[in-house]
């Protein structure tokens, strides 16, 4: 009995060394930088020392909302924020039915090419889509060429410099890029279900489309809650290389989400404390949402994703 305890005992330990290299590792990429939010209540200017500069409080958080320019145009930001978050929360289902019916594709050449050619595109820098979407759509890029050659037009259309349409073509490009990868995970929950359900609806005289509907969605659905559940705690977080690298003077304004302002704040007008105050504010908003969508979780689907 005590040789088992210790065996066990030692069992534990091996497991926990395994994953302390990951706990190091979140350690000082995730929770080490938080020191930096000291900045958001210091008159901080690079790149004299820390040290040097006066503590002001909550001076940076109070200007955010000082007078009526930047209080449009931080409204404006979290416009952009939550009309491109929402398109994407909107169409989260995607990639489940992108699963669903690669699943249904019978040729197997035929299918692990579609999903090699559509998960390649995640691997691709957010710098050479955008080479990619100049060399197709800028003023003499492909597209105005076939269009003037055909004499549709007779102007080059300025697809990358218009402000209209913003939020559905980041959309687009952003779908374009994730979709096969974000369907991976539902591929393999599909490989999980119990094939002799399969069976016995064949047996009763189910039809392909009949099995989808009330077989393989179904299965899939607990996996997209949990990651929907993901998705609006993140809702804050659009990224910014994607905006930063298609952003211009002229659709500026439709395509700075927050963490693109946060980055022109810094880096732009060199407001590191106001940036630093900004990104505490969505950082706490995040995590309000979290625990909202966590509560939502344990109502909706009786059990907690945390």
């Amino acid at each position: 009995m005590h040789l088992f305890q210790n065996k066990k005992k030692w069992n534990s330990i091996k497991m926990f060394l395994y994953v302390l290299p990951f706990i190091v590792l979140v350690l000082i990429f995730s929770y080490y930088p938080l020191y930096g939010w000291v900045y958001a209540f210091f008159d901080y200017k690079p790149p004299k020392p820390f040290s040097i500069h006066d503590f002001v409080g909550l001076k940076w958080f109070k200007s955010l909302v000082e007078n009526p320019i930047k209080i449009n145009q931080l409204l404006q930001v979290l416009k952009n924020t939550f009309a491109m978050s929402g398109i994407t929360l909107a169409t989260s289902w995607l990639p489940m039915i992108f699963a669903v019916f690669m699943n249904e594709l019978r040729c197997v050449p035929f299918r692990k090419f579609v999903q090699t050619v559509t998960t390649l595109p995640n691997f691709i820098s957010w710098v050479l889509v955008y080479s990619v979407a100049y060399s197709l759509f800028n003023s003499t890029g492909m597209a105005n060429t076939l269009l003037q050659n055909l004499g549709i037009t007779t102007e080059p259309i300025l697809f990358l410099q218009s402000s209209e349409h913003v939020w559905l073509t980041m959309w687009l490009w952003l779908t374009w890029k994730n979709l096969g990868w974000s369907a991976i995970m539902y591929i393999a929950a599909i490989s999980g279900i119990d094939d002799e359900m399969y069976q016995a609806a064949k047996v009763d005289g189910a039809s392909r489309m009949q099995m989808i509907w009330y077989i393989t969605i179904p299965s899939l659905l607990p996996t997209y809650f949990v990651l929907l559940m993901l998705n609006i705690a993140n809702f804050l977080s659009n990224g910014m290389e994607q905006y930063y690298v298609f952003q211009n003077a002229f659709n500026k304004e439709t395509i700075q989400v927050l963490d693109l302002y946060v980055y022109n704040t810094a880096m732009g007008s060199g407001s590191y404390s106001v940036s630093v105050a900004i990104s505490m504010l969505k950082s706490v908003v995040s995590l309000i949402l979290l625990f909202f969508a966590n509560t939502m979780s344990k109502l909706i689907r009786g059990e907690s994703f945390l």
